[in-house]
């Protein structure tokens, strides 16, 4: 999983309520498991006019001029400004997939559903809460601003805006350890790898006969 430490971004504002995950990643681009390739079905249903199938070559599709990341001011975008309840739905883990994939390393909006939340930090996309009040601002400065940009810094746990103001927020510590070093669940166990195989040269010592049972497996 990529570490997350310093970002600095151009802010795509994505202005609705209420987002879902087949919103985010319909439906129909479910059944790859690769975890890979969801970036360009990303919002398929907004971003595109016409409809959009697994395997289909991006540059046959018709984009959607009017979608906010089809626009030419937000290409390259890495930051998703958006609004209270985001990511609600199915669990789909697809959804932060291919938010990952799109480009996006960090979503800033009020609230979120809990699933979604949670799959963004075992994905290395850090969800971001800050107040209604806070938000709205953003959204009205990203739509003055062409170019408007934003730092993320996790380690101090703050949203830098252009002109320097800092607006903090929370994050749990064991989820915030694990971002900046880039540990997904994989990583987190293969730290341990050192006493996962000295677990299992003790219990082969003690029950050799169970060397033979993995085997036949």
């Amino acid at each position: 999983m990529q570490k997350f430490t310093v970002h600095k971004g151009l802010v795509a504002p994505m202005d609705r309520e209420n987002v879902d995950t087949d919103a985010i990643i319909p439906k129909q681009f479910l059944k790859s498991i690769r975890k890979t390739g969801f970036g360009p079905n990303l919002f398929d249903a907004w971003r595109y006019l016409d409809p959009g199938f697994p395997g289909q070559d991006p540059a046959t599709r018709r984009p959607n001029p009017d979608f906010v990341l089809n626009q030419p001011r937000y290409q390259g975008a890495s930051i998703l400004l958006a609004r209270k309840n985001f990511g609600c739905g199915s669990s789909r883990e697809h959804a932060p997939w291919a938010l990952d994939q799109y480009g996006f390393r960090a979503i800033i909006a009020p609230s979120y559903a809990d699933i979604f939340f949670n799959n963004c930090f075992k994905n290395g996309l850090l969800p971001i809460v800050l107040s209604e009040a806070q938000v709205g601002q953003l959204f009205d400065e990203a739509a003055v601003f062409p170019g408007y940009t934003l730092t993320v810094d996790l380690a101090r746990q703050v949203v830098i805006k252009p002109q320097g103001e800092e607006l903090p927020f929370d994050v749990q510590p064991f989820r915030k350890h694990c971002l900046l070093g880039g540990l997904d669940d994989i990583g987190l166990t293969l730290l341990q790898s050192d006493k996962i195989r000295a677990f299992e040269a003790q219990r082969l010592a003690q029950k050799p006969w169970l060397a033979h049972t993995t085997l036949a497996q």
